[in-house]
């Protein structure tokens, strides 16, 4: 086996080319690493002739990665991950850590579990910031490339490298305007599918929970309106006859803006679990340690404002 001589070798060219990889751009990546744009350019330019490879290459709107900048993408993440860890290591202190954490969370999660959350930096990690983003469709894949630390979601199934605990279960409330004609007299499953109502949907397809189970019932409702995200939904809901069934952490925050009045739907729906989910790889390492406990006890002290309000 060719032994490389690594003496010969700058390794800060690394974290330059996994700044190109990523970005796929010298000026984006020059931004991403503080450097200069003539700076990344001659950096990359060490990295094609230490690789014999164009590693970045002309493609339509910009650059494209070449087939073995593709490959080494993988093995180049844990490298640099396994380097700070091993830097990190029993030196991690929440009280004067830096930096940005960023956490995958659909709208609806965030706006429940966020205030919480923030409140645990303040008092522990008052100068770690935090960036909240929808997980999509790549939550996965964005764990497993780095890109996010932590992700707070509904996981029926995982693929491997990825680790996941129980964060909490949520029940599903019926939310309506506080003087919607429907409060007169009890919310029976006829007048519930008289009404018309709001789906919350990322993606804006698909079956929600209620006509999943309406559709075993032989019933189904009419969806008048779908959006992306629990916000506008609210405000649609505090403006019209539209009615929406949701996460209760959710509904109990709705509701205290006294527009809105949350009821038991008149249908059983199963409580769901949404999940902590993260990479094998920061198993270990003490920041992400933190994290993971701050967003555990972050769900507690959401369950528990939930109980002692309920």
């Amino acid at each position: 086996m060719h032994e490389v001589n690594l003496r010969g070798i700058d390794l800060n060219l690394l974290v330059a080319l996994d700044a190109l990889l990523e970005e796929k751009s010298v000026t984006r990546a020059a931004h991403r690493l503080g450097m200069s744009q003539p700076a990344v350019s001659r950096a990359l330019g060490r990295l094609r002739a230490l690789f014999s490879d164009a590693l970045l290459v002309d493609g339509p709107g910009g650059y494209l990665l070449s087939a073995r900048a593709e490959e080494m993408r993988p093995a180049l993440r844990g490298i640099l991950a396994g380097v700070g860890q091993m830097l990190e290591a029993n030196a991690f202190d929440p009280a004067t850590a830096t930096g940005r954490i960023r956490l995958l969370a659909p709208d609806l999660q965030a706006a429940a579990l966020a205030p919480h959350l923030l409140a645990r930096f303040a008092r522990e990690a008052p100068s770690l910031d935090l960036d909240i983003v929808a997980p999509g469709s790549n939550g996965f894949d964005l764990l497993e490339q780095g890109s996010a630390d932590a992700m707070v979601a509904l996981i029926d199934g995982a693929p491997g490298g990825i680790r996941r605990r129980r964060l909490y279960d949520e029940n599903l409330v019926t939310l309506m305007r506080a003087d919607h004609p429907a409060r007169a007299g009890k919310l029976t499953l006829d007048r519930f599918l008289a009404l018309e109502h709001i789906v919350v949907s990322v993606t804006g397809v698909g079956a929600a929970p209620v006509d999943e189970v309406l559709a075993r019932m032989g019933r189904t409702r009419r969806v008048k309106l779908r959006v992306p995200n629990f916000f506008a939904a609210v405000e649609i809901a505090a403006r019209s006859d539209l009615i929406m069934t949701l996460p209760s952490s959710l509904a109990r925050a709705a509701a205290s803006m006294r527009r809105l009045v949350s009821l038991p739907p008149p249908l059983d729906l199963d409580s769901f679990t949404m999940s902590l989910a993260w990479h094998a790889r920061q198993q270990d390492a003490p920041r992400h340690i933190w994290l993971r406990r701050a967003i555990v006890a972050a769900a507690m002290d959401m369950s528990s404002e939930i109980e002692a309000g309920s």
